[in-house]
């Protein structure tokens, strides 16, 4: 029994020798920090097209709300071509609207009136009609800063309707409840699609909601059901952070909200922004999860989308 006793010491000491032996330490190069342009573009059918540029910030750099306004970028020269014409954007700052806009642009941003009263936001865009997004063509963005020239390519294709919409009653939660949809996709071609909903009810005169939300996951390819009907669902983006409701109502649509579906056709480069981005959300915190990028259509080394939406809008009535 002794004898075993000392053998299996023996043993232990052996392989914790061969542990440490095999020990090292390792160090990690980190790159250095290299400031980039940022774009968030869009262009929509019926409206104009809207440029947000900003410099990337230091991962390691304090984060504060001077510091994201101090970013915007003021002295871009900034162009979107129609594939006939070429028609310069003018930087417009909510600092400088004329009375009575501020619902209209607060809108085209995709800010509350709220937020654009408190913060003086800069976007690049063009009140030529001219400009503005129409089914069927191509659009070329342009941007020249500090002696680079970046450009993006979006095109704004054909909606696609969905075939019903409506509204079903959670069993665990009466009263509230998902919204659903039917859509038909095109056999023999690759389509991917943009989902965003905005409430309209009124409360004191004014819709609930003053512009449209993006849901979680709202851009989808027709990967696994290309040429076939199929059903879906999607939840409330608008009341999921609400802390003044009760939580088991968050992300559900109450009975008797009526609801605006704006449902639009992408293409690739946007789907690859929307969807890479949405897989980094998902990512982030995960130490089992793989690192992914956010995938940009733009060139000349900056980041962010041109993005092109042809939507079809639809009302759900909650009942």
């Amino acid at each position: 029994m002794m004898k075993k006793t000392v053998s299996t010491i023996i043993l232990f000491i052996l392989i914790m020798i061969s542990i440490t032996s095999c020990s090292k330490e390792v160090k990690i190069d980190i790159p250095g920090y290299k400031e980039q342009l940022v774009v968030d573009g869009n262009i929509t059918t019926g409206m104009p097209p809207i440029v947000i540029l900003s410099k990337s910030k230091d991962i390691y750099s304090p984060t504060s709300l001077d510091a994201f306004l101090s970013g915007f970028v003021k002295d871009a020269s900034v162009f979107v071509s129609d594939g006939t014409n070429e028609y310069p954007l003018t930087l417009l700052c909510s600092n400088d609207l004329p009375p009575g806009t501020e619902d209209l642009v607060a809108g085209f941003l995709g800010i509350t009136p709220e937020q654009l009263s408190l913060y003086n936001v800069c976007a690049y865009t063009s009140l030529n009609s001219a400009i503005w997004g129409q089914v069927g063509k191509n659009y070329k963005l342009r941007i020249q800063h500090e002696g680079k020239e970046y450009t993006g390519s979006t095109a704004l294709l054909t909606p696609v309707s969905l075939d019903s919409l409506w509204w079903k009653e959670d069993n665990k939660v009466p009263g509230f409840g998902y919204s659903y949809g039917r859509l038909t996709d095109n056999g023999g071609t690759w389509d991917a699609y943009n989902w965003e909903v905005k409430r309209i009810n009124q409360i004191n005169g004014k819709p609930i909601d003053s512009n449209f939300k993006a849901v979680f996951n709202s851009a989808f390819d027709d990967e696994f059901f290309n040429g076939k009907t199929f059903d879906f669902s999607y939840e409330n983006p608008l009341n999921i952070d609400d802390k003044e409701i009760d939580k088991k109502e968050r992300g559900f649509f109450k009975y008797g909200d009526t609801v605006v579906v704006k449902f639009s056709k992408i293409d690739k480069g946007t789907y690859d922004f929307l969807f890479s981005k949405m897989a980094q959300s998902m990512s982030n915190g995960n130490p089992f999860a793989s690192p992914i990028n956010v995938k940009t259509n733009l060139k000349g080394g900056c980041l962010g989308v041109w993005a092109g939406y042809s939507p079809i809008y639809d009302t759900l009535i909650c009942n």
